[in-house]
């Protein structure tokens, strides 16, 4: 099972307040101003999708002094509400210790809410939860329910990690053919472990035709993104090519390449 850094999992549905000085009552309030004081005026009256975005608020330090402690405040007035953002976002900063005292029983119990109503996010950490044994009892059968719900839903982590599962045999019987299935889902989507695994499949013939080409055309793409595994398996397959089948394996990784490489961040 790969590990699996947690992703950007604070969802950006309010517009960026700007990094204004600290508001004083000596010049008119900007827009961005006047935008924070209405949304903390919603917030404090109830609304959940204010105080969810509020939270957001002071998580990233948006006009206001980052503190995650009142970001996990509003951050739970949403989520007794039934907000599945702010349940899962408030899952997250238990389960890293956030503004709020670390807990991971507490994690998974809030995963668990925005999970059961279809969350991919949640269903994933929450598999990832059961996987590793973290404030729940392990359980690969579990971990293996909760990854396919995400995985169904288009999560590439959630699919890699399915499809680990099935090649390991973790909590199913051991299935090359599935593993294969599930890498392709995510390789397509640009993950670079994913293309790494589809890539070694190839190279060996687990799950699929035993193809050299397929598997440096895999392997190239996923190296290029900085995965060291496949950095060192393409080597290995190279030396076995005559020239003809490396040109072949270049060009498919070319095509690859322009095919199933995300597009570079862009600055800010």
């Amino acid at each position: 099972m790969r590990t699996v850094v947690f992703c950007c999992l604070f969802l950006a549905l309010f517009a960026s307040v700007c990094h204004a000085a600290e508001i004083t009552q000596d010049r008119p309030k900007s827009p961005q101003e006047r935008l924070l004081q209405e949304l903390r005026t919603r917030a404090e009256y109830g609304d959940a999708g204010a105080q969810f975005n509020l939270g957001l608020v002071y998580v990233r330090g948006d006009g206001v002094r980052q503190d995650d402690v009142e970001a996990a405040k509003w951050f739970r007035n949403a989520a007794v509400q039934g907000d599945s953002d702010a349940q899962f976002n408030l899952g997250l900063m238990y389960q890293r210790g956030d503004g709020v005292p670390q807990d991971l029983v507490e994690a998974a119990q809030w995963y668990r809410r925005p999970a059961e109503h279809g969350n991919a996010k949640a269903e994933y950490n929450l598999g990832l939860m059961y996987d590793r044994g973290d404030g729940v009892q392990q359980d690969y059968a579990k971990a293996l329910e909760w990854f396919r719900r995400a995985a169904e839903q288009g999560d590439a982590d959630a699919q890699v990690n399915l499809g680990v599962m099935y090649a390991k045999g973790d909590g199913v019987r051991q299935d090359y053919v599935k593993a294969a299935g599930w890498f392709r889902k995510a390789a397509v989507q640009g993950d670079p472990d994913a293309q790494f695994y589809l890539g070694a499949l190839y190279e060996r013939g687990d799950g699929v035709p035993r193809d050299s080409v397929e598997a440096y055309a895999w392997l190239s793409i996923a190296a290029a993104q900085g995965n060291a595994r496949a950095a060192a398996l393409i080597d290995r397959i190279a030396a076995h090519f005559t020239p003809p089948d490396l040109s072949r394996a270049q060009a498919l990784s070319k095509r690859y390449g322009s095919e199933y490489t995300p597009p570079a961040p862009q600055p800010p």
